[in-house]
């Protein structure tokens, strides 16, 4: 999770360290303060590895340049180390032209709002971060969501250093969320009738498939993946997708929540508002297989783009969506 430490930088804690980053000229700067660091070995698994079968868009050009400070014992080591971590969490060998470029020729609506919208890169998460954090998001709004899982990382996580009178920590280990004291630290923190899902999720992981076995769904199917990950107390289709799109190599993942079904109804499958008062199981997977064909292999990318448009939209005019019926929402979380 980031937070603007000040305008135009940007704060968080990404593979057990502290970044500040801000992009100038069509440079991304960085900054990485001292921690107890993470092992390179440890490294490269928290990366982790890529499928092999998906056909990438030409790589862009190495547009991360580090912003040098002169302290003692900084290694050209690090510099590497630094950059791959970068390139691996902004996914650059992904080419936003080459696909906004795709995209614009078979999709008008797309078209319009492209250029309102540059730049929108789906970002690689951690898996375990990643999957919890989205169970936290069930019937929940952004503000509430981010205090929560600041208080999470506070109360389960390792402290990493102090900047401006903020203190980081490291998001909880699954090891963290499954003890036995776990479901009653996060109902004292606010977190409900989700402290119970977190806690038997990473349960449920660590007894029956391992600490590594969110990485390894990496190179699983989408299908495979999304199917395991319902299989979790508090998942359903759209957390799984989120999951899948955000964490686990998954492009074509379409998570579908309000503003996706609106925008589905309103300018792509106008026949879903006719008598579809309710985001069923059956259309949820209309909207996702419908987006798939039209955008390709990158589906999950085209569908932020304009997920990001549409909240702009609401925001700007201060309107809200349609709610989904409180039952069928729940089934789909």
């Amino acid at each position: 999770m980031w937070r603007e430490s000040s305008p135009g930088y940007w704060t968080g804690v990404l593979h057990g360290q502290v970044w500040t980053l801000t992009q100038k000229d069509g440079l991304l700067w960085y900054a990485v303060y001292p921690n107890q660091g993470t092992p390179d070995n440890e490294l490269e698994k928290r990366i982790g590895k890529r499928p092999a079968k998906r056909k990438l868009p030409p790589p862009v050009p190495d547009r991360i340049k580090q912003e040098i400070e002169e302290e003692k014992g900084s290694q050209p080591t690090d510099c590497k180390k630094d950059s791959k971590v970068l390139q691996d969490y902004f996914q650059l060998h992904v080419s936003l032209t080459e696909l906004y470029s795709r995209w614009r020729e078979t999709d008008k609506h797309f078209l319009k709002i492209a250029k309102d919208f540059p730049g929108i890169r789906v970002l690689r998460q951690d898996p375990v971060e990643c999957l919890f954090s989205f169970i936290c998001t069930s019937n929940n709004h952004i503000s509430r969501i981010t205090g929560m899982i600041e208080r999470l990382c506070t109360a389960l996580g390792k402290r990493l250093c102090q900047l401006d009178s903020v203190e980081y920590y490291t998001f909880p280990t699954l090891q963290a969320l499954a003890a036995d004291d776990t479901v009653a630290k996060l109902r004292d923190l606010g977190f409900g009738y989700r402290a119970k899902f977190v806690c038997e999720s990473a349960r449920t992981i660590l007894q029956k498939q391992g600490p590594d076995w969110l990485d390894t769904l990496r190179l699983a199917p989408y299908e495979e993946a999304k199917t395991a990950l319902c299989a979790l107390p508090g998942v359903g289709a759209k957390v799984a997708d989120c999951v899948c799109l955000m964490a686990l190599d998954k492009a074509e993942a379409v998570p579908v929540d309000t503003h996706v079904w609106q925008i589905a109804k309103r300018n792509y499958l106008p026949p879903l508002g006719q008598g579809n008062k309710t985001l069923t199981e059956r259309v949820y997977r209309e909207i996702g297989d419908y987006f798939r064909s039209l955008w390709g292999a990158y589906a999950g990318w085209a569908q932020g783009v304009l997920f990001c448009s549409d909240l702009k939209r609401f925001q700007s005019s201060g309107s809200q969506p349609k709610k989904i019926s409180k039952m069928k929402l729940k089934e789909l979380k």
